[in-house]
């Protein structure tokens, strides 16, 4: 299989519904769990496409450019974008829908530095 179309294999998507318990006292997503759900996206993400041990070695620039609302679905979908010798970049996107509407949104973007190791927790080829 081409690295064009493992990458696109691995596309993952997960929808979650947004409820109370995941929000501040604004009634919206607590930054944190946004992020602690995309690292696991781009964690499954990045391991469909290698098939090997991963681990999480940075984020980037995470933005955040709407708020996500209790009473709405979001869809999170991780992406590999680059591909290195050990490492690979994953950006995981969030959109926010309103649950009786059309109405869908990208709510959050960010990108995952991953490196697949071995056994010993050493660097090896993601491919």
């Amino acid at each position: 299989m081409t690295i064009a179309a493992r990458m696109q294999a691995s596309e993952t998507h997960i929808f979650k519904a947004i409820f109370p318990d995941s929000t501040n006292h604004y009634d919206t997503m607590f930054g944190g769990t946004a992020m602690y759900l995309m690292d696991e996206v781009a964690f499954i993400t990045a391991t469909r496409f290698t098939r090997k041990k991963v681990v999480t070695v940075s984020s980037d620039r995470i933005d955040f450019t709407k708020p996500i609302p209790a009473g709405t679905i979001i869809e999170l979908i991780g992406q590999v974008i680059k591909v290195g010798n050990t490492s690979m970049k994953v950006k995981v996107d969030i959109f926010v829908e309103e649950m009786y509407s059309d109405s869908r949104e990208l709510a959050i973007s960010g990108t995952f530095t991953f490196v697949a190791i071995d056994d010993q927790k050493r660097p090896v080829s993601v491919l």
